[in-house]
């Protein structure tokens, strides 16, 4: 098992030999850091009691990424590309990581270097934030330690998805819900997060007459936190920010409304300056749910998505405004069969969750006693949450991804045969992914479109 450090001084031993910490980090000794110490590290960087350890190990292992040459990016550049029609052809995987995000992001990298693909996203919602119990600094630094781990080198693109207004809490209190957003996107940005995803979308009101009237909270307030985020990104890097025009779930989207957001949102960005960049893509529906309809037996329900109305506004979006094209959300639950028509269709963009979480809770490896322990959480600590029409299996279904938070320790600590098991698992769906969203070499583009930036970390006092 990793040695979690308590204490300063015996991480300060730990690095001997391996870490040289003076101004900066220099690895003297890589193959005992990949072997040994970055476990330690990232165990000590989430579970450590002390806050001066937990705070030291995440600068350690971002600074030790950045000395093997890996670096947390923004996927702006290549987007920006695609905006332009000069590359395409395939469709960007964009992976919410709800449990084992150190062990669960190997599988992830691993399938990348054997299909030499170039660019995945790492994201986590606000929501998940919560549920999950993972910070941005946190599970930035878990993202990079399992990029030291496997070998990785290159960028990592980290992304905060669904940066999202609640609707209710917005209604009883305008101005303290969008500083608990902005608030979100400070700590993002200084934690690495060099993608966001502005979700306003929950404040579309269909009531009003006009497409224009309706989108109007949605994009004038996604400007500003827009306009916020241009003044936090470090010097030379220029955040890749989404916006989304209709809630999943909700009904699907139209050409009409994409272009009537982003009428809006550019004429109140230039109000705040000229030459303030924009968003980069446009999150639409086209008939998903966030982790599929659970059936009576807890299985899911096949969605009839609209891939014809995803073309059209992928289009519409490159053509008239210069985005990359349309993004899916909530498509993980889909049959493998559909994952190839995303860059059929020219979706820029594909958002995966709930089926890595399915696969995780599904497997023969996982034990059934702590599956058993979590479920029987849920039942006592969430039953509120359970509707008079859910059978026990739907229940369980839709509230099991709250079980990562509070069994996060129990989760980490499975046995090593266990978290092999199930990396397996993880990466063979990962490689079928990235095949069918053409995602297979495309390692060559990232020297082309990403340019490493050396963001400044300020040193923890403790070291």
């Amino acid at each position: 098992m990793p040695v979690i450090f308590e204490q300063l001084d015996s991480l300060r031993v730990a690095l001997k030999g391996v870490l040289s910490v003076e101004e900066d980090v220099r690895v003297l000794d890589e193959q005992n850091l990949r072997d040994r110490l970055v476990d330690d590290l990232v165990y000590s960087a989430v579970f450590s009691g002390d806050e001066g350890v937990r705070e030291a190990c995440r600068w350690l292992i971002r600074r030790a990424g950045w000395a093997l040459g890996i670096h947390s990016a923004s996927i702006q550049p290549l987007y920006e590309a695609m905006g332009r029609k000069e590359i395409s052809g395939f469709t960007v995987p964009a992976i919410n990581i709800r449990t084992l995000t150190y062990h669960t992001v190997q599988a992830v990298l691993r399938a990348a270097v054997k299909g030499k693909t170039g660019f995945v996203i790492f994201e986590i919602a606000r929501s998940e934030i919560d549920y999950t119990k993972q910070r941005p600094s946190e599970y930035t630094a878990a993202v990079t330690a399992a990029a030291i781990k496997t070998g990785w080198r290159g960028p990592l693109f980290i992304q905060g998805d669904h940066f999202q207004v609640n609707a209710g809490r917005y209604a009883k209190d305008p101005d303290k819900e969008v500083r608990a957003v902005k608030d979100l996107i400070w700590e993002a940005i200084e934690g690495g997060f060099y993608n966001i995803d502005i979700d306003t979308s929950t404040l579309v009101d269909l009531s009003k007459p006009t497409v224009r009237e309706q989108q109007y909270l949605n994009y004038s307030l996604a400007a500003e936190l827009t306009t916020m985020i241009r003044d936090l990104e470090p010097e030379g890097i220029t955040v890749s920010v989404g916006g989304e025009i209709g809630e999943v779930g909700g009904k699907n989207s139209t050409v009409e409304e994409l272009n009537a957001y982003m009428e809006g949102f550019l004429e109140v960005l230039r109000k705040q300056g000229e030459d303030l960049k924009g968003i980069s893509k446009m999150s639409v529906q086209t008939g998903t749910t966030h982790g599929g309809v659970p059936l009576p037996d807890g299985t899911v329900a096949q969605v009839k998505l609209d891939f014809e109305t995803l073309e059209r506004l992928s289009e519409e979006a490159r053509v008239r405004w210069g985005l990359c094209g349309a993004v899916q959300h909530g498509a993980s639950t889909l049959p493998n069969e559909a994952f190839g028509r995303f860059p059929a269709t020219g979706t820029a963009e594909v958002h995966l969750a709930t089926g890595f979480q399915n696969i995780v809770y599904d497997s023969p490896a996982f034990p059934a006693p702590l599956r058993d322990k979590i479920y029987g959480y849920l039942k006592t600590e969430l039953g509120g949450e359970r509707k008079a029409s859910d059978t026990e299996e739907q229940f369980l279904y839709k509230t099991r991804k709250k079980g990562f938070g509070p069994f996060k320790r129990e989760l980490w600590d499975l046995p090593e045969e266990t978290l092999s098991a199930l990396g397996r698992e993880l990466e063979n769906q990962f490689a079928f992914l990235f095949g069918k969203l053409k995602m297979n070499d495309t390692e060559r583009l990232v020297g082309r479109c990403i340019r490493p930036v050396d963001v400044p970390l300020k040193k923890p006092a403790g070291l």
